[in-house]
């Protein structure tokens, strides 16, 4: 029984499970969105949404403790400057996982959409843009 249980294994290792979080966050981060498969994408919003909370309060420890987590500075210090404080008076919900219709070709796996629910002007310009 899985009493109390939290956290999906996603059939890795603690380390590879570990390394493919952060990668994904890595590229959340940088790119406001990313597609990845329906269970990576509930866990790896857990591992975000705990980073983006953490980085809104501002400090010299929290920015390092943002770092630790991520092993890649670039994104945490996008994270702590350009991510953060769009939300910050959000109480939480940061991201949002949205499912798609098409399966991955290969092994049918179920696709979803994670993203940042607070676009950049960035975003926001491109999409004028595109309209």
């Amino acid at each position: 029984m899985r009493h109390r249980k939290h956290g999906r294994k996603l059939n890795r290792s603690p380390s590879h499970r570990a390394a493919t979080l952060r990668s994904l966050a890595c590229a959340l981060i940088e790119h406001e969105a990313v597609t990845t498969t329906v269970p990576k994408a509930k866990e790896t919003r857990r591992f975000v949404e705990r980073l983006i909370t953490t980085a809104r309060q501002g400090t010299l420890a929290a920015r390092r403790r943002v770092a630790s987590r991520l092993h890649d500075e670039a994104a945490a210090k996008k994270l702590c400057e350009d991510v953060a404080p769009r939300f910050a008076e959000r109480p939480g919900g940061y991201t949002r996982v949205v499912k798609l219709a098409k399966r991955r070709i290969g092994d049918a796996a179920r696709l979803a959409r994670l993203e940042l629910v607070e676009k950049s002007e960035k975003e926001k310009e491109k999409k004028k843009k595109k309209k």
